[in-house]
């Protein structure tokens, strides 16, 4: 009889620790080189894999959140509530907060994207390396902004990579 996979989180995490590191194992040499190419070790990617799921759920629940309160005052406001005289100001605050509300819900569902793909590049082997010079990304910066994929003199060049 051959076993089949599991449904629970213990093994659900035991594969994705086993697929980073054989990712890991296979990014550091194709022509069998040691896995000691790679800087991060499994307890390092561990760490930072829970510290994204942990930011990931944040954003998700602030995106949400704002996402409720712009639909909120869409609903609550009446079609003839703008009032532009002297007294309410410049126009429809609550479109103002409105607007807002969703402008911060994008920036948090981009923050998402973000960690999602630092979360893939765990999975890849590829996490903590600069996609602009390849060179490892120090291990202050990645638990500063886990999600980040580029040394600081590059970032702060304002070097991008498309």
């Amino acid at each position: 009889m051959t076993k089949t996979s599991t449904d629970n989180s213990e093994g659900a995490k035991s594969g994705k620790k086993a697929a980073g590191k054989k990712a890991a194992t296979k990014k550091s040499g194709a022509a069998g080189g040691a896995s000691d190419d790679y800087p991060f070790d499994d307890e390092f990617l561990e760490q930072q894999r829970e510290l994204l799921l942990a930011e990931r759920a944040r954003y998700v629940k602030h995106a949400e959140t704002l996402k409720a309160e712009a639909d909120s005052l869409a609903a609550d406001r009446e079609p003839g509530d703008v009032q532009f005289d002297d007294e309410s100001g410049e126009g429809d605050s609550i479109a103002v907060e409105r607007e807002r509300d969703l402008a911060m819900s994008a920036q948090a569902r981009e923050a998402v994207e973000e960690i999602d793909a630092a979360l893939q590049r765990i999975e890849d082997g590829t996490y903590g390396i600069c996609v602009v010079s390849g060179l490892p990304i120090p291990r202050e910066r990645l638990e500063a902004i886990p999600q980040a994929t580029m040394r600081v003199e590059y970032k702060s060049r304002g070097t991008t990579w498309t």
